[in-house]
């Protein structure tokens, strides 16, 4: 069940609703993916079980997501914050990227997903870029739904980056001061050339940004849920489009 809350007040739906009754689309979903470590210890497993049901739940929500022609799918994968996770997790963590792709990609490339990363890529083990590199490979073609993996990420990090380099750019004078307006600004993030995401969804309960994507989610819609990501469904997404539908977006006008 979703939270009822006074700004993030849920509805409830029925369940036998048509694509048709869902007439705004978000055209990018940015889903916090929360919740694997509760999943396993309500059933007494070790954590890594709620991850490796987690990697099936990806797979509902991109099937969903295409469904309802969404256009950018973005999911917090890894932050740079769990490095600070124990090492056999970070280790399990770190192989999901091959096995998700070993047992999807087929159907991915039937779905004409197209697979994209934001973050430090190059910070990652080999053996998952290795995995990632080849699956980014094999759809860069495709022009569906952008399946966009945020691996390795940590806002903070990503805008301090932007800075840096438009410091240099502009000692080298390939931009000037004036020329630096928030478009320009948004030229130098890992988003570069997305759109910034309509909806932002976080499951298990918890209402916070978590370092994830500050600067892109300024007008985004939140819509948080109880459910745990390893029970993320596509009704559950579904409910929350339902919900977006009821939201007046005003960007600070009247």
């Amino acid at each position: 069940m979703s939270m009822k809350l006074p700004f993030f007040k849920t509805k409830q739906i029925d369940d036998h609703k048509e694509h048709k009754d869902i007439e705004n689309i978000p055209n990018h979903v940015a889903i916090i993916m929360d919740g694997n470590g509760r999943w396993a210890k309500k059933r007494s497993l070790p954590r890594i079980a709620g991850h490796k049901e987690g990697v099936n739940a990806v797979m509902k929500v991109v099937r969903a997501a295409s469904n309802y022609n969404v256009k950018v799918l973005t999911l917090y994968a890894f932050s740079t914050e769990n490095w600070k996770r124990p090492k056999s997790e970070i280790d399990f963590l770190m192989k999901l990227p091959k096995e998700f792709l070993h047992i999807y990609l087929p159907e991915l490339m039937e779905k004409n997903v197209r697979i994209e990363t934001i973050g430090d890529f190059d910070a990652l083990p080999a053996h998952t870029k290795k995995a990632v590199q080849y699956a980014k490979d094999k759809t860069k073609n495709n022009d569906g739904l952008l399946l966009n993996f945020a691996l390795n990420y940590g806002s903070r990090y990503e805008i301090m980056q932007a800075v840096k380099q438009i410091m240099t750019d502009i000692d080298c004078s390939k931009i000037t001061l004036d020329s630096l307006d928030e478009k320009a600004f948004s030229n130098y993030l890992y988003t570069e050339g997305l759109s910034d995401p309509d909806l932002l969804i976080r499951t298990s309960g918890e209402q916070r940004l978590s370092n994830f994507l500050l600067w892109q989610l300024a007008y985004t819609e939140f819509w948080f849920t109880d459910v745990l990501w390893p029970d993320f469904s596509e009704d559950v997404f579904v409910e929350a489009l339902h919900e977006y539908q009821q939201r007046k977006r005003r960007y600070g006008g009247i």
